[in-house]
This record gives structure tokens, sequence and C-alpha cells, in this order.
């Protein structure tokens, strides 16, 4: 047993854990925030990928200097990352220009073109299992071709967040199944790249990508320069690392079939794990490999906490004060129902789409209410996908929490009532980060898998268990029906 540092690199925020696995407690802690890049057209958002290597250097040192001489014991490091983002590197492996991110709805048009060429949604997911959505990263380097040209002809890697991260850490550039799958560009069901989708962005897209391997395959040694300056010992490794759903699969123990994870973050995901690619024919369900080589079924949507911090921010209201307002609400906040599409959405697929509140009266229109009806209005959303799923043959028995979101008392509530099974916390709520210390212990304690590692430590909270209550599921069963009605049709006559 040793002592592994998880790394999560988020949208928001990077955070650094120190993991005891002899103890299984989180030893050390650092985290640091920063925003995207302001002034950019509509629908554009970005970060340059030095805002994450100074995050991962500040936080790393802070957690070092926590663990004081035990920094000496620490062995591996493993590093989750925001999916999605295209990381530019020319052939001195200098970033071109900053990564556009999984929120980045700039590349519909792209979308469209690589789509209209393959025949269609349903041709493009013969060819990859996933629709070309423009979360994913396959239209993020079209827009480069096309708009930036010149930036275009300088590209020499691609890489994502997290294989950023292990490039900085070690050196090498590598990439791993379960983020690569994201890319849109990854024949999930074989794990190699499709060269009809590579090559229709263009030619030589396909010798840009770094060495493809097993993400059970550490990516590296870490630099010794680093290990230096972090007190660590040397001969650290750096394991292959993941998106952050992957690696929170990996720190909510979800690496086997009958669970499902839900992550109340900045986005809201719902993913399982699965023996076998689970192909969504509608392509609503993103079909990842997961960072076990296994699969990681996932539904996306785009506004959870981005939605109920607004609101928040809006009443100038500290945490506790939102959720005091919005549990004096009754369920279904007395039908004021509220669609989150604030920054469009991913599913639905509504890259423009834009939030709706609907059934307000005098008797509603309350601070309280709108408090309630958010948070209700992107569980729901979360919902939807739920049902996805289980038409796509992922049926839950309950489902772990995780997330800022997952704080809240009543938020857990909300979800078990909705979800209609029961829901449960973790007790590390930082399941991106533990996920990639569990990764990383197991390149170095080969004993056991990682799926070995993730069952034994990933720990539930059963004091913040939620059970679903009847009438209140039979309430927001209705009012999905609902939002789904009301989505559907505005989004048809375009006004969403």
């Amino acid at each position: 047993m040793a002592i592994t540092l998880g790394i999560d690199c988020g949208t928001q925020s990077t955070k650094t854990i120190a993991f005891d696995s002899a103890t299984r407690r989180v030893l050390a802690q650092a985290s640091r925030s920063y925003d995207v890049l302001p002034g950019l057209p509509a629908g554009a958002m970005e970060q340059h990928p030095a805002t994450w290597a100074d995050a991962l250097d500040a936080t790393v040192c802070e957690a070092t200097s926590q663990l004081g001489a035990r920094a000496s014991e620490v062995r591996a490091i493993g590093v989750s990352g925001q999916q999605h983002g295209f990381v530019p590197l020319d052939a001195r492996k200098q970033v071109i220009r900053p990564a556009k991110l999984w929120c980045d709805t700039s590349t519909v048009s792209e979308c469209e073109e690589i789509t209209r060429h393959f025949g269609g949604v349903r041709g493009v997911i013969d060819l990859v299992g996933n629709a070309i959505l423009p979360g994913f990263t396959a239209p993020k380097i079209l827009w480069l071709k096309r708009n930036e040209p010149e930036n275009f002809q300088r590209l020499a890697h691609v890489l994502l967040p997290h294989d950023y991260l292990n490039f900085v850490l070690t050196g090498r550039l590598s990439m791993e199944y379960g983020d690569a799958s994201g890319t849109a560009l990854l024949d999930v069901r074989s794990r190699h790249w499709s060269k009809q989708v590579t090559d229709f962005i263009d030619p030589r897209l396909i010798e840009l990508f770094p060495e493809l391997k097993s993400s059970r395959q550490a990516a590296g040694e870490l630099l010794p320069g680093l290990a230096a300056k972090w007190g660590l010992p040397k001969g650290v490794l750096v394991s292959a690392g993941g998106g952050d759903n992957m690696m929170g699969a990996i720190g909510t123990g979800n690496v086997r079939p009958g669970c499902v994870t839900a992550s109340l973050g900045t986005s809201g995901t719902l993913y399982a794990c699965m023996d076998r690619p689970v192909i969504d024919p509608e392509g609503e369900i993103a079909a990842f490999c997961d960072s076990t080589d296994a699969w990681l079924p996932l539904l996306c949507t785009m506004n959870v906490t981005v939605a109920t911090e607004q609101v928040r921010k809006l009443f100038n209201w500290q945490h506790d004060e939102y959720e005091r307002a919005a549990a004096a609400i009754p369920a279904g906040s007395d039908n004021l129902l509220f669609l989150p599409y604030l920054q469009g959405e991913r599913t639905p697929n509504l890259p423009g789409g834009s939030g709706v509140l609907h059934g307000m009266t005098t008797r509603n229109l309350t601070p309280g209410h709108l408090a309630r009806a958010t948070m209700e209005g992107v569980t729901l959303g979360m919902a939807y996908g739920l049902e996805r799923l289980a038409a796509l043959g992922v049926t839950p028995r309950e489902i772990r929490l995780t997330g800022g979101g997952s704080r809240s008392c009543l938020w857990r509530q909300v979800c078990a009532d909705i979800f209609g099974v029961p829901v449960v916390t973790m007790t590390s709520p930082e399941g991106a980060a533990l996920g990639a210390a569990i990764q990383a212990l197991a390149v170095i304690e080969t004993g056991k898998s990682v799926v070995d590692w993730g069952i034994e430590l990933a720990e539930t909270q059963e004091d913040e268990r939620a059970e679903p209550q009847k009438a209140q599921v039979e309430l927001y069963r209705e009012l999905l029906a609902r939002q789904t009605k009301l989505t559907r049709d505005l989004a048809r006559d375009s006004h969403l």
C-alpha cells in the first residue's frame, strides 16, 4: 500500500488529493480556481493549457507541503481531465492556441458537415458508435482547419486535456482508450481510430495522435525535475489517467454492471459500467470506453450547477440559504417548471438552446420557487437520459452521487424521487480525483486490478442515502413527461 496523488483538472478548477490506500484517508488536498477566456464570440469556450499546468503545479506543491515528510511515500500519480478539449501542439510540442473545451458550441456547422458526408447520424454511428456533437473533439479539429488554416498547418500533435497534463508530468505523449473515445474519432467497438472519419477531416490527421494504448498501462515516469521540486522520490509512476467521467466511475466504485453514477457538477453526467459497448442508434447516449478497458454509456447535460449557481448569485445567497429557500417549497414547485438550457444543451442536442420558465403565476413567482424549480429542472434533464439508458438495457439498482450538488441533503432527496431509485453519496466527494488516485495505485500494486481497487476503496456514505418517495416519484414522472414535450415542441418550432 502507498500514498498516491489524484489530480482532477476541470473547467472551473484543478484539485489535487493525496490518498493513503492503507488507511483509506485523504491526507492532503488543494484546489485552484480559474475561468474560461473572456471576450470570445458567442458559443466559444476556451482555456489555455498553461492555466491547467500552473494549477497542477500549485496544487501539487500545496498538497505535498501538507504531507510534509510523508511526501517521500508518494509512489504514483493519476490525472483526471475534462473530456473532449482539443489541445493542439506544434512540432516542438508547444501549444499552438488555447484549447476549445467540451462546452464550446461554436462547431455546429462542422458537426453538420461531417454528419452529412457520412449519410446522417446513423451513418456516423455505424462508423464510430457515436453521433458527432459540438462537445466532441472531432468537429473542433475541423473548425481549426476551416477557421485558422495557418494554425492547422502547424499542427503536429493532437492531445486531450488530461493527455497534455500527462505530457507535462512525464515529457511523453500518450493517449488511452477511455478519453480517446470522446473524440468521436475512435470506433468504440474495436478501440481503433476510424480512418474514414479522420481522413475526411484531413488525410494526415491519424498520424497526429500519440500512441493509443490500454487504460491500464502507465503513461510514464515523473520527470526528475518535478519530483525534486515537489519533494517526491525518484521513480514515481504516472498512470494512464482518463476523462473526468471515466475517473469518476473508478472513484465511485462504478466498475461493474449494475451501478450508475450521477455527477452533479458544472455539467451533469449519468454513466454506467458495462462489459459490452452500448450503442444508442439515436446518438443521445454517448457510447464511451471507460478507463478500466470496459465501456461507459453516458448521458451528458451542460447545465446543472451552472444553473443553480446563477440563481444563488441572483439572490446573493450562501449555499445553505439557497437550500433553505428551496426546501420551503413543495415538490413540483407549485407547477413552476424550468427548462435549464442556459448555455445550450448536449442532451437533448440543442447547442443554441436557451432556458425557459413555464407555468408562472403570482403564487409561484418567488425566489424559493425559482430555487427549487431550477434544482428540479436540471435533475429532470438528467432523468431524461436515465430513461434513455433504461431503453438501452442499463437499469440501475442504485445511483451513486458525486460532484458539488451531492453535498445538498435536499438535492439528494430530489434525485431519489426523480430517478426513482435509491441514491447514495460517497465518503470522498471528489470522485474524479479519487478515481485518478486509485488508478495510480493499480499501476504500482499490481496484485489487484483497478476494478478490484475501485470496489474496495470507493466507499459509500450510508448516512446520506436517500430512498425514493412514492408520491413524489409519480409527481416527477408527470413533470418529466411535461418537460420532454415542452422541449420537443419548442425546439421543433425554433423557440429554444
